[in-house]
């Protein structure tokens, strides 16, 4: 580790030629569940094997998680252009015929899909993105916003409920929301802002009510912590320590900060589009890490457990 506390992200490739792969789920059987926002898919994983198709998704799956009744939750954006160069692959745009987002449900074992919310109090979804369990039978998920040549649909901070009954929007407008965890009491909720690299700390007060700072706050949340200079936020996770470890694109890895809003540590990846990380493996030591923009999913040691998903 350098004195400004970077070292270098030491890991196995466990899958190439991802069509931009995102949203890593590990599972208990040590294969890991990743979308494909490009190839608008569910994969599953097992390193040494050919990935596996789980589900056709349609438009720009995003962020999945496991949700109480063993299935696999999805945050659908709607779907992207793109351009490669290079080999590098990145978005651009809305697709032709983007219609809006949504959350969709995956049967793991059919692979059937059900789609449980396009829209909230009457208006689209516009770019859903990641999502958490609060293991009281719902989910807090952020909605990027959609970017057009000429305007940007903003985005917020939503609470759903797995049986299809409830979407509500809680914080707005939050700038292009992405990444979203919960703290190991599930007292706080963190989101990750990728424009702005601000991450943002909300009390939470009961399922689908969040505590709100007042004005100069721009969306409600107390300010953890925003880096310097041009970098952005992509998702994030949390460990079993309370650390909050933040996906980075540009600079290219890992953010780990303190609960109370300290840079801790920078684990560095070998491209700018190092998007999610994810826990697993027996001791959650395991990070499971989405290099997109090369089509890839590592596998590396990290120094201290993950926290145990709530369901």
């Amino acid at each position: 580790m350098n004195k400004d506390n970077t070292m270098k992200l030491q890991a196995e490739v466990i899958a190439t030629g991802l069509r931009f792969p995102e949203g890593p789920v590990a599972l208990p059987d040590g294969s890991v569940l990743v979308v494909e926002i490009e190839g608008a898919r569910l994969l599953r994983i097992q390193a040494g094997r050919t990935p596996q198709v789980v589900a056709e998704l349609g438009g720009g799956p995003n962020g999945a998680a496991l949700g109480p009744d063993g299935h696999c939750y999805v945050c659908n954006n709607g779907g992207f252009s793109w351009r490669t160069d290079a080999g590098f692959t990145r978005p651009t745009g809305p697709k032709a015929g983007y219609a809006g987002g949504a959350i969709q449900r995956v049967d793991l074992a059919s692979g059937a899909v059900e789609t449980l919310y396009t829209h909230c109090d009457g208006a689209p979804l516009h770019g859903p993105n990641d999502l958490v369990f609060d293991g009281q039978g719902g989910f807090w998920f952020t909605d990027f916003g959609k970017f057009f040549e000429d305007r940007y649909l903003r985005g917020g901070v939503f609470y759903a409920r797995t049986d299809g009954s409830l979407v509500r929007r809680v914080a707005h407008p939050v700038l292009t929301p992405n990444g979203i965890g919960l703290s190991p009491d599930g007292r706080t909720l963190y989101v990750a802002e990728t424009e702005t690299s601000r991450l943002w700390a909300y009390p939470v007060e009961a399922p689908g009510q969040l505590g709100m700072e007042a004005w100069p706050s721009p969306n409600g949340g107390r300010l953890l912590h925003g880096l310097p200079g041009y970098q952005r936020f992509d998702s994030l996770a949390v460990e079993e320590s309370g650390n909050i470890c933040v996906a980075t694109l540009v600079r290219g890895g890992i953010h780990v900060f303190s609960p109370a809003g300290a840079l801790l540590e920078f684990h560095e990846a070998p491209e700018g589009y190092c998007t999610n990380i994810c826990f697993g493996g027996p001791d959650r030591r395991t990070a499971f890490i989405t290099l997109s923009g090369t089509g890839q999913l590592l596998a590396a040691r990290w120094p201290r457990p993950g926290l145990a998903l709530m369901h």
